[in-house]
């Protein structure tokens, strides 16, 4: 269980670091360039901890399709990024993988 809530605030904050992004300008802006590598920096070792507790291979995918959808779906949301009917399938074929893995028992 602990794993789980670690993996959560992983994808939570590697999604809030990718959003902020933008407003890094290319890393030419030091304050959120900071915010940014921060983020990134607390995400990879929150990764580490749940490796600890589950296999590399479950917590990864599963670290990495969550963000992605959630990185498209903020994109969508908050920075005026469009969402075809494509794009949106794909996003849910993503969700349906992550809670594919956490059904085959990942935890």
């Amino acid at each position: 269980m602990l794993a789980a809530v670690l993996l959560a605030l992983a994808i939570i904050l590697e999604v809030a670091a990718s959003a902020l992004l933008p407003r890094a300008q290319g890393f030419t802006h030091p304050g959120w360039t900071a915010v940014v590598l921060v983020g990134y920096g607390a995400a990879i070792w929150l990764l580490t901890v749940v490796v600890k507790h589950m296999p590399v291979s479950v917590a990864y995918a599963i670290w990495a399709g969550a963000g992605t959808a959630l990185v498209a779906m903020v994109g969508w949301a908050f920075l005026g990024e469009p969402l075809g009917w494509l794009k949106a399938a794909s996003i849910a074929l993503i969700v349906a993988g992550v809670i594919g893995l956490n059904v085959t028992g990942a935890h």
